[in-house]
């Protein structure tokens, strides 16, 4: 393949939600699904209004290829390369509907485990949080304030997490609906 073979670059906006904030960047790539192929944790946005808006922001505008990546995305970048050669990398992406089983993330502290119906873009649909007790509480993106993406498709953790849709729908008719949101 040469030069003039390649194909060509658009400029993407990229964004890395860290909970308390978000880091912004301008990608060029040759398309979004590269970036998220390259880049762990990452959402392409493509939103006209969000675009604009950010067309306005100082942000640091990157080729997809380069050799450096400013600060918080050479990270990023970093955990996708070293993923990909592991099993289950990608194995999820390309679904449009997932669902999974986890652990809470904050370790002792949050001992229930969650079963979420998640979207293509990473973002939860619905939950069910199974209590040590037994207690099972649903929850939608109505009752959640933020709902921003909570796992990336790519990552080869998540093929093992993955359960079936039935299970999912098992535990969802069981559960009552999470008032604590109200």
């Amino acid at each position: 393949m040469t030069a003039s073979d390649t194909p060509p670059t658009s400029r993407f906006l990229v964004h890395h939600d860290y909970g308390m904030g978000g880091l912004w960047w301008w990608i060029r790539a040759r398309s979004r699904r590269e970036i998220l192929e390259r880049c762990a944790e990452v959402e392409v946005i493509d939103t006209p209004d969000q675009v604009a808006q950010a067309d306005t922001w100082d942000l640091d505008e990157v080729d997809i290829d380069a050799p450096v990546m400013p600060a918080g995305l050479d990270e990023l970048r970093a955990t996708r390369d070293a993923q990909r050669t592991l099993p289950g990398f990608g194995a999820l992406a390309d679904r449009e509907i997932v669902h999974l089983r986890r652990r809470g993330d904050y370790g002792d502290d949050d001992p229930a485990v969650y079963l979420m119906e998640v979207g293509s873009d990473g973002r939860r649909l619905r939950q069910v949080e199974l209590a040590e007790d037994g207690t099972a509480l649903r929850s939608g993106p109505d009752d959640w304030i933020f709902n921003p993406p909570v796992v990336d498709l790519f990552d080869p953790e998540l093929a093992s997490m993955e359960i079936s849709r039935e299970e999912f729908e098992s535990q969802w008719r069981r559960a009552r609906h999470d008032d604590s949101y109200a």
